[in-house]
């Protein structure tokens, strides 16, 4: 009795630890779903060779390997972090470092050109239509019922 309950712990452990890994690895052939959902043949036999790999003793991370190995890095959902990815992996903060960084430069540039207008001013060049309008724009005090969504968009210039 106490053989047949470790034997059907034995197989659910193998079980639990063969769904988990299918969970993780794509199917080559249907590229969208993990071999545990598919039913393509290589899906099939895949799922196999990862039951059989667990009963010979091998640890997930050596079956992971092995099926990098034998079908390419793309065969798993999570591939490694390494240089060659890691622009990839990095491009969204850089596109958004670039975006801040165009914006701050912006900011600053608006800022500065509104000392110069000052300046200018103070010095009694002329100003444009334009720059008036600006000036007046931030040197007139905001009015008393002011929402922090008008503010916001003060802010941001519209």
């Amino acid at each position: 009795m106490e053989n047949k309950d470790d034997e059907v712990k034995k197989a659910q452990v193998v079980e639990a630890r063969a769904r988990n890994i299918s969970h993780n690895v794509r199917c080559t052939e249907c590229g969208s779903q993990s071999i545990e959902d598919s039913q393509a043949d290589i899906a099939i036999l895949l799922r196999k060779l990862i039951r059989a790999e667990i009963r010979s003793g091998k640890s997930d991370k050596e079956i992971y390997k092995k099926l990098e190995e034998d079908y390419g890095e793309t065969v798993l959902y999570a591939p490694k972090f390494d240089l060659q990815t890691a622009a990839l992996w990095l491009s969204p903060l850089l596109v958004a470092g670039a975006a801040a960084g165009a914006w701050a430069y912006k900011k600053h540039r608006q800022k500065s050109n509104v000392h110069i207008m000052a300046l200018d001013l103070v010095r009694g060049v002329p100003l444009t239509p334009k720059e008036k309008e600006t000036m007046l724009d931030l040197l007139t005090p905001p009015p008393q019922g002011v929402t922090p969504s008008s503010l916001w968009s003060r802010l941001r210039g519209r």
